[in-house]
């Protein structure tokens, strides 16, 4: 990259993307109410502070060294150059330009039109959200020091050269960017780099960790479908900073995108309703979330690339599909907790691929997919981009789960896990099912019925506590 390139920043795109990154700032804790909700109560606390802990661990490493690796000059095709903006070195401010009697007027540092600290602190937010989705499929049973030492780890040597394979352009960006843009493969907004990524982590990470203690045979439930619903409405509602704001513009590629994200998502939900209906006689709550999940994860790598149709396309394929690809843990033998691999891998592969057959020349990608006459070759770039993407991930995060597992342990022990993995990492609990009140009388001198009813109140706490 040729740095610095100083000018005056485009306001309306500077807005916009201030905008955007803090909707993709939202999404983290709508992941963790979505997730939160999804386990037992005695674990709502853990995947909270899951996800809240990946905003710490990220941003302290992305502005040392996280954003320098993924879009500094390139480096043997693989990342960018860690030292050249570490510590955002050169990135924050800039000098004053001003004429005699002029309007003062300051230079700063820009990447295209954006001040380089707002598009800095937007790409921040997808490193974020990314290790955060990897905490569903191991819900109940890793170490929190673990966790902490894993998304350190895995942000350093996964996602931060994987984004720079994907989100690294040719000019303006980084010198000669990363390989799968250079490909010619099309992920606008994260598809490979955000979800299969994390898809393919999750997967790796829970059979490295093993099963939960009674799984499969254990039916864990969610003990909070509200909290489920209000996370997955929180990511739909983030999702247009996630995906709008990847055209990096407030123009008609933010518009475009914008609108096939919300169609797939309305499709996505609707077919995995009816997928549910279908197969299980029922149409649920958790399946309209997941439904809408599954879609906003599909379009996301397509949304600049499909017209409406397609977005429809895109949307009900990732809802059926999803839908039933949870069952596979099953079949499998994997103990993906919340569906990550389900939901995040095979919505992330649907989308992708999706976009070498649905690409239409009118969208803002100007790609030509198989149904409108472009042939098998856009396809194939975009299976390469997925399955390398894969395939790394899985080799890299297979080496970073046995380094901590042979030194500083990835599970909890058996009677922690029994315990509850809130109180055993956390000495907290989510819901306090003590009675309380102003003024505590001795139970001695509380009357016979007032008692007893104390005693049945203290006991069903403690039986919805053990549940």
């Amino acid at each position: 990259m040729s740095f610095p390139i100083l000018g005056q920043p485009d306001t309306g795109d500077t807005a916009w993307l201030l905008a955007s990154s803090a909707l993709v700032l939202l999404m983290t804790p709508g992941l963790a109410f979505f997730y939160g909700g999804m386990v037992r109560t005695r674990s709502v606390l853990n995947m909270i502070m899951m996800s809240i802990s990946a905003m710490g661990v990220v941003t302290v490493l992305w502005v040392l060294y996280g954003y320098s690796t993924a879009f500094g000059d390139d480096k043997f095709n693989l990342f960018g150059d860690p030292t050249q903006f570490f510590g955002l070195k050169g990135l924050i401010g800039g000098d004053s330009a001003k004429a005699e009697g002029a309007t003062a007027a300051v230079d700063i540092p820009l990447v295209g039109t954006l001040p380089a600290t707002v598009f800095v602190s937007f790409q921040l937010m997808f490193a974020i959200i990314t290790v955060a989705l990897i905490s569903g499929s191991v819900a109940d049973r890793l170490k929190f020091s673990a966790w902490l030492a894993f998304s350190a780890l895995w942000a350093t040597f996964v996602y931060f050269p994987i984004a720079h394979w994907v989100f690294a352009a040719d000019e303006g960006v980084a010198e000669h960017g990363g390989w799968i843009n250079r490909l010619g493969a099309i992920d606008f907004a994260g598809g490979t780099a955000v979800h299969i990524n994390a898809g393919t982590a999750g997967l790796v990470l829970a059979i490295v960790l093993g099963k939960r203690s009674g799984w499969p045979t254990t039916l864990f439930r969610p003990h909070n479908l509200p909290f489920v619903m209000l996370g997955a409405g929180l990511l739909w509602f983030g999702w247009y900073g996630f995906n709008a704001g990847s055209a990096a513009t407030s123009n008609g590629v933010a518009g475009s995108t914008f609108v096939t994200t919300t169609v797939a998502t309305a499709a996505a939900m609707l077919a995995w309703l009816a997928t549910e209906r279908i197969r299980d006689g029922h149409a649920t709550t958790l399946g309209a979330a997941s439904g809408i999940v599954a879609g906003l994860v599909a379009i996301t790598p397509s949304c600049s690339s499909v017209n409406v149709l397609g977005a429809l396309g895109v949307g009900a394929a990732a809802g059926v599909l999803c839908a039933l690809a949870v069952g596979l843990k099953f079949k499998l033998g994997f103990d993906d907790s919340l569906d990550v691999v389900g939901v995040h891998l095979v919505g992330g592969l649907v989308g992708t691929l999706l976009v070498g057959i649905l690409a239409a020349p009118e969208a803002p990608a100007g790609a030509k997919g198989l149904f409108y006459g472009g042939g098998w070759g856009q396809l194939g770039k975009q299976a390469i981009g997925a399955f390398s993407v894969m395939g790394y991930c899985a080799v890299a995060t297979f080496i970073l789960a046995l380094i901590l597992k042979y030194t500083i342990g990835l599970r909890l022990g058996a009677e922690q896990e029994a315990a509850g993995i809130d109180e055993s990492e956390h000495a907290e609990s989510g819901y306090d099912f003590a009675v309380t009140s102003g003024s505590v009388l001795p139970r001695a001198t509380l009357p016979p019925s007032s008692v007893n009813g104390l005693e049945e109140r203290e006991r069903v706490g403690e039986k919805v506590e053990a549940e």
